[in-house]
């Protein structure tokens, strides 16, 4: 059986974010680990998933693009979201920082997916913002990095040439924020990654972007067994009324 969906940039932020919460490696985390959910738009909607409960998502945003690169003024009113075997972390976040191993997750949302499936994550901060903070260490110790980034940021570009050209200091002329470009590797949760977790249906991206509500949708063709491709459209349909994150402030 096959069907189309298409999903609003609210649907697909919380599809995803609910195929986080599906992930083998998440749910593992969620039981004996710890989860470091950086600040992003996205991960405000799993960071809902995760606590069971809703979130200030204008204040867990950290950049966002409207027509310039811009940072979000309530940057710092939420702290990072870090949990222990499902539960608010209650100690020091240095601590946890230093106490990340195998078997824990770091998930971060990225801006860009290049079709080699490496992320581009812009950096606005001199000291390269969550990247810098936890993904060398997540890197060196063996933790999971969990990505969960849309395919309408899908570019044709590589990550890797663009991050060895860009950067605050080369950038001549900018509209908002001069910004380098990390190049991201993890476990990537776009919304065909989600859809086969909850549903067990193939999904092909078709095509980005539509006018008046459809601004910023993606469509999704999907094909799989009945039970599965029907269970995939309730979902989508469930999402359509799904409110994005407000953002207010820019640089």
């Amino acid at each position: 059986m096959n069907a189309s969906v298409v999903l609003t940039v609210a649907a697909s932020k919380r599809l995803i974010a609910r195929g986080v919460a599906a992930h083998p490696i998440v749910e593992r985390a969620m039981r004996k680990g710890l989860i470091v959910i950086g600040r992003g738009t996205t991960n405000a909607f799993v960071a809902e998933e995760l606590l069971g409960e809703p979130i200030d998502r204008g204040a867990y945003a950290a950049g966002f693009i409207d027509k310039h690169w811009n940072i979000n003024r309530r940057v710092g009113e939420t702290p990072e979201i870090i949990l222990e075997a499902g539960r608010p972390y209650t100690g020091d976040a240095d601590k946890a920082l230093a106490a990340l191993g195998a078997g824990d997750v770091v998930i971060k949302g990225g801006n860009a997916l290049d079709p080699w499936g490496v992320v581009g994550v812009l950096l606005a901060s001199d000291s390269g913002g969550t990247v810098g903070r936890y993904i060398p260490s997540a890197v060196a110790r063996g933790v999971d990095i969990v990505i969960p980034i849309s395919v309408s940021k899908s570019i044709h570009s590589s990550i890797v040439d663009l991050s060895a050209e860009m950067g605050s200091g080369r950038i001549a002329l900018h509209a908002g924020l001069a910004c380098g470009l990390f190049p991201l590797h993890g476990h990537i949760v776009t919304e065909i990654e989600a859809l086969r977790l909850l549903a067990e249906v193939d999904a092909a991206h078709v095509t980005s972007n539509g006018v008046g509500a459809g601004h910023g949708s993606v469509s999704l063709f999907l094909s799989g067994e009945e039970d599965g491709v029907q269970r995939a459209f309730a979902i989508a349909e469930e999402l359509a009324d799904e409110t994005d994150v407000e953002l207010a402030g820019r640089v």
